[in-house]
């Protein structure tokens, strides 16, 4: 499977908004974007108006990459999404949003989506108590996520939960340090989403 191993601050200087895939490092002063807040490149500095499609494509490429996500699994989040009664670009906010990857990250789990990634895959996760190791397992209100009873002393997943007040738990999520789980209490509205989206560019552009 195709993963980007190149630098991840090079991706938020690229979309020009922080998108919080280092970790600690984005809440300190080394953060990339904090120094240098404009496109790499040796053209990145340059003053370039964007067009319609370019702000489409960029806003289109914000959200893969914040989710982690290639562009045929984006797709096919986008065409479900249509499928659905709503608005589209909502509601495909909230398919990714109930990614468990995502909600593992949301949870204060994992200090970023990637290392929740990893952290699903190598099945140190339960939904309803059963283990599930896929990332982009959908899940729903009602269930209950769990750290598995041998993965509870995995320094990676302490800390993150030590860290957790910085971004905070959604309102559609509600968590128990102590037992080390997660419960979802609902399903995200717009409002839990706090990165600059607009969600309306990504329709425009899939429209076309």
């Amino acid at each position: 499977m195709a993963r980007y191993i190149g630098s991840v601050c090079r991706l938020c200087r690229r979309e020009n908004v922080k998108m919080f895939l280092k970790g600690d490092r984005c809440f300190s002063d080394k953060c990339a974007i904090e120094r240098r807040p404009y496109p790499p490149g040796q053209h990145g500095q340059g003053r370039q108006k964007a067009s319609e499609y370019a702000r489409q494509l960029r806003e289109k490429q914000k959200v893969k990459r914040i989710y982690g996500l290639l562009e045929r699994q984006f797709r096919r989040y986008f065409q479900e999404a249509e499928r659905l009664p709503g608005v589209t670009g909502e509601k495909l906010l909230e398919l990714l949003e109930l990614r468990l990857d995502n909600a593992v990250y949301r949870l204060g789990f994992a200090a970023t989506r990637s290392e929740a990634r990893q952290l699903v895959r190598h099945g140190h996760f339960t939904v309803n108590g059963r283990k599930v190791d896929i990332p982009s397992y959908q899940v729903r209100p009602g269930q209950v996520i769990d750290v598995r009873e041998k993965s509870r002393q995995i320094q990676r997943i302490n800390d993150s939960m030590g860290a957790v007040e910085r971004h905070g738990v959604p309102s559609w999520l509600a968590v128990d340090a102590e037992t080390y789980r997660g419960t979802v209490q609902s399903i995200p509205q717009r409002s839990d989403i706090q990165a600059a989206i607009e969600e309306q560019l990504i329709v425009e552009l899939y429209s076309k």
